[in-house]
């Protein structure tokens, strides 16, 4: 990732949607199975807030960039364009707006029927948590200056056994759904060497599941290196859902808004449990995730 601030060749862009300008919107970004959910109901419920997840205008467009980095490599005006004009879109209250939602989406705003999960009258943020949206982050800050990022990390033990049973998780693994002969390194999957290149083919799930969470914690500390703490937070998500009040407080202060402590607790699902992969991963398989990730894992805290 390259280093900020990036070339002043992106031209300031005000975008207006539902008649409102918008300003200061939120991303959440993480690794599959790392608890952005969790965090994007808690900001979709919170008063004011219009957050999509995996929107029907905005989700191919984070895909293609997560799958093609050359299209926005040297294309940072075309790029930040691309991502504003499916935000302005996806961003839209109508009748019907909420028919191309995904099922997390409507989940996470306690929906019902098929009519917009959110009122336009009362709409001062926006915000968005679509799956791989950190792929794109560089182009997210170029549409959107003021931008506010939050990141979330977890135990990659407990992000493996997660993603082991997540189909949309698993189908980046395809063959075909990434070219490696275009790239030289892919963040999407983790493979940033000549000798990652080289061990990926003959990786098990797991140990690919290791390395794209090992690649993606990557991405974020050089994220969270080039950008300021007025742009960005890094969450811990065990400490966030063993302390959601100061959780609460903390990403409240750091967003200039309110949000409820409540909904950062990560439900009734035992894969949720932070740990959980003590039960859910048998030995070989711990093993496989120590091999690739195990200097990552140590680095940023899981170690024991």
């Amino acid at each position: 990732m390259s280093a900020y601030p990036r070339p002043a060749a992106v031209r300031p862009h005000i975008l207006v949607v539902n008649g409102r300008k918008v300003r200061h919107p939120v991303f959440v970004l993480g690794a599959p199975c790392s608890g952005v959910p969790i965090l994007a109901r808690a900001l979709k419920r919170s008063e004011g807030f219009h957050l999509t997840m995996g929107q029907r205008w905005v989700l191919p467009v984070v895909h293609a960039f997560a799958r093609n980095p050359q299209l926005a490599r040297g294309r940072a005006e075309a790029a930040a364009t691309v991502l504003r004009d499916a935000f302005a879109q996806g961003w839209q209250v109508s009748p019907h707006c909420c028919l191309g939602c995904s099922t997390a989406c409507r989940e996470a705003a306690g929906a019902e029927g098929t009519g917009p999960c959110v009122g336009d009258r009362v709409i001062s943020r926006y915000g968005d948590a679509s799956p791989d949206l950190l792929y794109c982050a560089e182009s997210l800050v170029d549409a959107f200056p003021d931008a506010r990022l939050l990141q979330i990390i977890r135990d990659g033990r407990d992000a493996v056994a997660g993603m082991l049973t997540d189909p949309d998780a698993l189908a980046w693994f395809h063959p075909g759904f990434v070219d490696l002969d275009a790239e030289s390194a892919h963040p999407v999957i983790g493979v940033e060497t000549a000798a990652d290149r080289a061990e990926w083919p003959g990786l098990s799930v797991v140990g690919k599941c290791a390395m794209r969470w090992r690649g993606t914690v990557r991405l974020m500390a050089r994220l969270r290196n080039a950008l300021s703490a007025e742009q960005l937070i890094t969450l811990r998500y065990e400490e966030m859902i063993r302390q959601p009040v100061a959780a609460a407080r903390a990403i409240s202060s750091f967003i200039g808004a309110e949000i409820g402590h409540a909904e950062l607790r990560p439900g009734p699902d035992p894969a949720a449990e932070a740990g959980a992969w003590r039960r859910l991963l048998n030995p070989v398989q711990a093993a496989e995730v120590e091999r690739v990730a195990g200097d990552e894992l140590r680095r940023v805290g899981y170690g024991a």
